[in-house]
C-alpha cells in the first residue's frame, strides 16, 4: 500500500474546509444557547443567523427561508410529506413523483405511503424523461390533492445534471410542488432556487467542506411549508424543533461562503483534471465504459465500469493502491450492490461501476497517480482473464 493516501471520494464527503475549521474553532468559545435572551444567547443567535445568510447566498434564497436540519436526509423526510400549510390553510399533496435515479433519502418516499409514490423513468444517459413526467402529471387525479415532484439537480453516482428548469415548468403547469435535491450540485453548478423554479431545495454541509450532521431545507417562500417532522420547543420558526447545532451550523455557513468563491475558475480547473483522468483511463483500458460521458455532468465526477471487474473488487483494489474511491453512493451503510442508477439507465444490473470524485485540492499529480493505479488494476484483470 502507498505510504501516502490519495482521497478521491469527494461526493461521499468533502474534507473539512480550512475556513469551516477556523470558524468552528472560534465558535467553541460561544457558550450560550441561541434561544436564550441574555448576552451569551444573543451571541450564539447572531452566529447562527450569520450562517443562515451564508447558506442563503449560496442557494439564491432569502435567509428567512433557510431551515437548518441534521442533514439532507432529515430535510428530505421533512419536505416529502402529504401535509402542507399555505399560511393557515392546510394543503393536501396526494402523490409523489420521483426520478428513478434519486438518492435513497428521496427514493424511500419520506412520509408518503408507498402506494402514493411513482418513479419517473430516465433516458439512457441518466437524464429524467420529461415526456414521461408530463404524461404522469397529466394523468394525476387533481381531485385527490396536489402532485409533488422530486428530482435531484446532480446525480450522486454519474454526476449527470438534470433538466430541472424544464421539469419545473411542467410541475408549475400542473399546479404541483417541486423539490430539488441539490446536495451534489452545491458549489459545482450555479445554484439559485428562483432561477430553477423549485419550491424547495435540499442541501448538505459535509458535501461542500462543512461538518457532518447538518444540512438545510431551503424554500422559495415562507408561506408554503410542510408539517414539521420534529416537534418540541418550536425552534427554526416552528419548522424544526430542537436546540440548533450551533457549532456545526457555523461551520456549514463558512463552507457555503467558501463554495461560492472563485466558482468558475475552481470548477474549470476540476473539469480539466477530470478530463485528464478519463483520457488516461481510456488509454490504459480502451474497453472502459464512462457512464453519462455524453451528457451534462458536474465537473468533478467520473462513474465508470471496467468490464470483468466487480465493484467491490475494484474498490478494494484501489484501496490497496492507497486510493480512496467508491462504488456509487456511500449512503447505504457501506453496502455494495447493484446500482439502481445503472439499472434505471438500462444497463446490465450485474454491471459493476466505480466512482472517482475530485475536489478543489486535487492536483495533476494526484490524477496521474490515480491513472497509474487504474492501469495496474486493469492489467491484473487482463492477466486473471488470460489465466482462466
Amino acid at each position: 500500500m502507498a505510504a501516502t493516501r490519495l482521497y478521491l471520494d469527494w461526493n461521499a464527503t468533502a474534507p473539512l474546509h480550512p475556513a469551516a475549521r477556523e470558524a468552528m474553532l472560534r465558535a467553541m468559545d460561544i457558550q450560550g444557547n441561541p434561544n436564550s435572551v441574555h448576552g451569551e444567547g444573543r451571541a450564539a443567535r447572531a452566529a447562527v443567523e450569520a450562517a443562515r445568510r451564508q447558506v442563503a447566498r449560496l442557494t439564491g434564497a432569502e435567509p428567512a427561508h433557510v431551515v437548518f436540519t441534521s442533514g439532507a436526509t432529515e430535510a428530505a423526510n421533512m419536505v416529502l410529506t402529504p401535509e402542507f400549510r399555505m399560511g393557515r390553510t392546510p394543503l393536501v399533496v396526494s402523490h409523489l413523483y420521483i426520478s428513478a435515479v434519486e438518492h435513497p433519502a428521496v427514493r424511500e418516499g419520506g412520509r408518503f405511503a408507498r402506494d402514493n409514490v411513482s418513479e419517473i423513468p430516465v433516458t439512457s444517459n441518466g437524464a429524467v424523461d420529461l415526456a414521461a413526467l408530463e404524461t404522469m402529471l397529466s394523468a394525476h387525479d387533481k381531485a385527490s390533492g396536489l402532485p409533488m415532484v422530486a428530482i435531484m439537480l446532480a446525480n450522486n453516482e454519474t454526476g449527470i445534471v438534470q433538466p430541472v428548469g424544464d421539469a419545473a415548468k411542467l410541475v408549475q403547469a400542473a399546479g404541483g410542488l417541486f423539490v430539488v435535491d441539490a446536495v451534489q450540485a452545491a458549489g459545482r453548478v450555479p445554484l439559485d432556487i428562483n432561477a430553477i423554479g423549485a419550491d424547495f431545495l435540499i442541501v448538505s454541509s459535509h458535501k461542500i467542506g462543512g461538518p457532518k450532521g447538518v444540512g438545510a431545507l431551503v424554500s422559495r417562500g415562507e408561506v408554503l411549508m410542510p408539517k414539521p417532522l420534529i416537534h418540541g420547543g418550536g425552534q427554526e420558526k416552528g419548522h424544526r424543533s430542537g436546540t440548533e447545532n450551533t457549532l456545526a451550523i457555523i461551520g456549514f455557513g463558512a463552507a457555503a461562503e467558501a463554495a461560492a468563491l472563485d466558482f468558475d475558475v475552481r470548477n474549470a480547473a476540476i473539469a480539466s483534471l477530470r478530463g485528464r483522468l478519463e483520457a488516461g483511463m481510456e488509454l490504459a483500458a480502451p474497453d472502459v465504459i464512462i457512464h453519462g460521458k455524453d451528457g451534462p455532468r458536474v465537473p468533478n465526477t467520473s462513474f465508470f465500469t471496467l468490464p470483468g471487474l466487480k465493484s467491490e473488487t475494484g474498490q478494494i483494489a484501489f484501496d490497496l493502491e492507497g486510493v480512496a474511491i467508491s462504488a456509487g453512493s456511500a449512503c447505504s451503510s457501506g453496502k455494495v450492490g447493484e446500482s439502481h442508477v445503472l439499472v434505471a439507465m438500462g444497463c446490465d444490473p450485474k454491471l459493476g461501476a466505480l466512482r472517482i470524485s475530485l475536489g478543489p485540492t486535487t492536483t495533476e499529480t494526484d490524477i496521474d497517480r490515480a491513472i497509474a493505479a487504474f492501469a495496474r488494476i486493469a492489467g491484473r484483470r487482463k492477466l486473471a482473464g488470460a489465466a482462466a
